[in-house]
């Protein structure tokens, strides 16, 4: 349950991450302001019901969609070493290409995206390809937006959006997890 949770956190940390950075021009500032202390204040809430859930000991459920024996070594460092290259590699490409800057965003939705994708497989979690489907998209909405009078908004779309969709991934897992401890 722990490698679990710790991948849970490190979403709902970027997932944070992700709306406190993106949230600013052209929002309103009171409502931008609203989103960043939302989005922190969702962390803190997930963080203690995780921690909660811990005291409870083992879930009876936790695991029911397949055990892993290790979640952080093999096909997973393969993921995130491709993503890390696509990423930087993505980034450069746009950047000389002369796209908008906002587009580094769109690009980091996409590629996350899609490493969820790939994890969804190597976990065989089923539970991660909502969130991973919805950076994917938001994500190339983004990098669509970036070519029209819409870019100021590619931010908000590609990275608020997409910081609520993982803190709302992040929200389902830890929920499922707490309720599966209190029932056992």
């Amino acid at each position: 349950m722990l490698q679990r949770m710790s991948g849970v956190f490190i979403g709902a940390l970027f997932g944070t991450i992700f709306v406190v950075a993106n949230a600013h021009d052209p929002l309103n500032p009171a409502v931008g302001i609203a989103l960043r202390v939302l989005a922190v204040l969702t962390f803190a809430g997930l963080l203690a019901l995780a921690l909660r859930a811990g005291r409870h000991g083992r879930p009876a459920e936790a695991d029911a969609e397949g055990p892993q024996a290790d979640w952080f070594r093999g096909k997973f460092a393969f993921v995130v070493g491709a993503e890390v290259v696509l990423l930087i590699g993505g980034n450069l490409a746009l950047r000389a290409a002369g796209a908008p800057q906002e587009t580094a965003v769109a690009w980091i939705a996409l590629i996350v995206g899609l490493h969820f994708v790939a994890l969804m497989a190597v976990w065989k979690r089923r539970s991660i390809a909502v969130p991973g489907v919805a950076l994917t998209a938001l994500g190339l909405i983004g990098l669509g937006m970036a070519a029209t009078s819409a870019v100021a908004w590619v931010p908000f779309v590609s990275g608020v959006l997409s910081g609520v969709a993982l803190l709302g991934g992040c929200a389902y897992a830890i929920a499922h997890t707490y309720r599966a401890t209190v029932r056992s």
